[in-house]
């Protein structure tokens, strides 16, 4: 029997990220009333909570519009999430959005412990993350399924509709795939946004499949 999906699963459109010295919280802002995120940053653990806590410092805050998910290097994770977005047009009448703008949290302070060596190659490693940073062509929907043509979704039925939005697409095209499985391992449905890479004519998809 296939798991249904419920109203706290719906994806958050709207969210706003705490940057606290110890932890980052991800909380919604959309109306839906959920529980936030808080992600540690010394090992980029997930946990839920219902109200934000007290803390003497000021955060910063950003206004966020998804999380991408976590990339695990050698000594630290990285939390990616959409700071900017673009609506370019609608498929199956919902709206799609582009990615006009990604931003990297580190959530590696336990490399403070760690071996010189290890801290240069993850150093190095991290460097790498700015590709992720200016990644082009991304595009994601909080409310249709875009990893397949109109036809494949008709042809598997109302059924799947009723799924979380990340267990209707398909894998192979998830630009994001890799990143998702650490919110996937926590069940955090409504934080779990698919995201696909491809140049696709937003006009054309609603008469094209």
């Amino acid at each position: 029997m296939m798991e249904r999906a419920d109203s706290s699963k719906k994806l958050y459109s709207r969210l706003r990220l705490w940057e606290f010295p110890e932890q980052y919280i991800v909380e919604p802002t959309d109306g839906s009333c959920g529980s936030s995120l808080v992600i540690s940053r010394k090992d980029g653990s997930m946990s839920l909570i219902d109200e934000l806590p007290e803390s003497s410092s000021v955060p910063k805050i950003w206004p966020i519009f998804g999380v991408v998910g976590m990339l695990k290097l050698l000594a630290g994770s990285y939390l990616i999430v959409i700071t900017e977005h673009e609506c370019v047009g609608s498929y199956l009448g919902h709206p799609i959005f582009k990615v006009s703008s990604l931003k990297i949290f580190p959530c590696n302070l336990s490399l403070e412990n760690s071996p010189a060596e290890q801290k240069k190659m993850e150093t190095e490693f991290s460097g790498l993350l700015n590709i992720a940073e200016k990644t082009c062509g991304l595009y994601f929907s909080y409310e249709t399924n875009l990893t397949l043509s109109a036809q494949r979704l008709n042809d598997l039925g109302d059924e799947s509709k009723l799924l979380p939005l990340w267990r209707q697409a398909e894998p192979r095209f998830l630009w994001n795939n890799y990143m998702l499985e650490v919110l996937i391992d926590n069940k955090l449905d409504p934080y779990i946004l698919p995201v696909v890479q491809g140049n696709i004519l937003i006009s054309l998809l609603d008469s094209v499949f």
